[in-house]
């Protein structure tokens, strides 16, 4: 048995053709879906990128495994403590070390250990080739590591192969003699000038004036990508830029594809494509980040083309990224980690019979601190720190009329908040009696100074919205963040 997990960062799951997009960005990747099942509800449980491969790896939650965010205590890994015995639980029970153990070889191609200082992410696997630019990468980084592994290996049986590309992450870092094969496209069509207009009034981290974050600032090294979104034009660099990354991370994908038919190995290997998680593109006024807890963040693809499985299926249950592990348990006839706290999907790769779940929690405590609850049609988002975008407490959309999240129901549909309120709760009361601590890391990530990405900037960034003409925001800015006055 041979497995390629193709780990694809920040890769909106409705930016690949596959999933509906009117851009061919993604042929390599579309014929695997073809020849597989593809999920259409598919998410990370916690965003972004070091709390989502956390929970995918460990198979836990990041209120289980302490890791929400991107510094601080929610950072690190909870340490087990006094029950601790001569290794700790991930040399037996990541997702890795599971593979491993039942015969497995397990290799990882990704910077991703050294890039967030995750060194845990190495748990389990027994070779681990760091591509040593931290996630700065491009494909052409990557690629001749995976080919030369490919060519040395891939006849042998029982592989597991972590391939970590990063072309979609910000800075869009296509190179430039790749060209634009998007040049004069249509862009979404819920983008619109006034849509536009309107992002541009808002204040926050990654809206459209302040791209750079909290300023507008730009790279030269990295020409694709915009400090700031004047106009029309503007945004359409903006989305051809990330649209680029995603071409150009699936033609060298297409080029392990071909290097794994050359060895005569390509028809008899599973293929998993997924992600950490996707990327606002104008969704809550935010652009080119993954910052909230909501659809376009949270929401990634996963494809799976398993030998024998289901061909062509889709699957629109509700599932987890952390719900992998007990998947390829029940699919090699195992039983899963005790410490997992995942749901097998296998019935609908082997014989296309929905398992979701009820309801779905996500989380994001690097930017800002949410936690949102996935239910029916709707998404609710309960926002504990703002990330200085004044987002009201709650939210609500209905994903199939407004997969955009551009109308708040939360003031015309108290009764479906009051019911998300009840599934939040209940979920968090299983989290609570299911561990050991008596802390929720959301609430030590407040209590810290706020979500690593808002912390001690607010200061800064009110002097630059009093320079651009949006000043009214600084009076709310200071009576919600008191303590960045201080």
């Amino acid at each position: 048995m041979r497995i390629l997990f193709l780990d694809l960062d920040t890769l909106r799951a409705d930016h690949l053709g596959c999933y509906g997009y009117h851009r061919n960005t993604s042929p390599n990747i579309d014929k695997i879906a073809e020849q597989g099942v593809r999920f259409t509800n598919y998410y990370c449980s916690d965003a972004p990128c070091l709390p989502s491969r956390t929970a995918l790896m460990t198979g836990r939650f990041g209120i289980h495994t302490g890791v929400v965010g991107h510094g601080g205590t929610a950072a690190n890994l909870r340490l087990e403590g006094r029950p601790r015995e001569f290794r700790d639980k991930l040399a037996s029970e990541s997702l890795p070390a599971f593979l491993r153990s039942v015969g497995f070889r397990t290799v990882t191609i990704s910077p991703f250990a050294e890039r967030h200082g995750a060194w845990h992410f190495y748990a389990g696997f027994s070779e681990m080739y760091n591509t040593g630019k931290c996630g700065m990468e491009s494909a052409e980084d990557i690629t001749p590591t995976v080919l030369r592994w490919i060519e040395m290996n891939a006849k042998q049986d029982d592989w597991f192969l972590h391939v970590n590309y990063w072309d979609p992450h910000t800075p869009y870092r296509a190179p430039m003699d790749f060209g634009n094969p998007f040049e004069g496209e249509p862009l979404p069509g819920w983008l619109t000038e006034e849509v536009l207009e309107e992002h541009r009034g808002m204040v926050g981290p990654h809206t459209a004036r302040d791209l750079g974050m909290y300023t507008d600032e730009v790279d030269p090294r990295y020409p694709r990508y915009l400090g700031e979104i004047k106009d029309m034009e503007d945004l359409r660099k903006l989305i051809d830029g990330y649209d680029c990354g995603i071409r150009y991370m699936d033609e060298h994908i297409g080029r392990i594809f071909a290097a794994l038919e050359e060895q005569g190995v390509l028809e008899d290997t599973a293929i998993i494509i997924s992600s950490d998680h996707g990327e606002n593109m104008g969704e809550l006024g935010i652009y080119a980040e993954h910052a909230t807890a909501d659809h376009p963040t949270c929401r990634i693809p996963m494809i799976i083309r398993w030998p024998g499985g289901k061909e062509g299926h889709v699957d629109e249950g509700l599932h987890y990224n952390l719900d992998l592990g007990p998947t390829l348990a029940e699919l090699l006839g195992r039983e899963p980690m005790p410490s997992w706290d995942g749901e097998s999907y296998a019935q609908a790769i082997t014989g296309g019979r929905p398992c979701g779940r009820d309801f779905l929690v996500i989380s994001q405590c690097a930017h800002v601190c949410q936690r949102s609850v996935r239910f029916g049609p709707w998404l609710y988002i309960r926002t504990y720190h703002d990330g200085y975008h004044l987002f009201p407490e709650e939210m609500l959309f209905d994903l199939e009329e407004d997969p955009y999240e551009q109308h708040n129901l939360a003031d015309s549909k108290p009764d479906v908040c009051k019911e998300a309120v009840y599934l939040l709760n209940r979920w968090h009361d299983d989290m609570m009696k299911s561990m050991p601590y008596d802390v929720d890391p959301l609430w030590t990530v407040i209590k810290e100074g706020g979500p690593y990405h808002a912390r001690g900037h607010l200061r800064a960034y009110c002097e630059r919205l009093e320079r651009t003409g949006r000043g009214w925001a600084i009076p709310e800015l200071k009576r919600r963040h008191p303590q960045e006055f201080e």
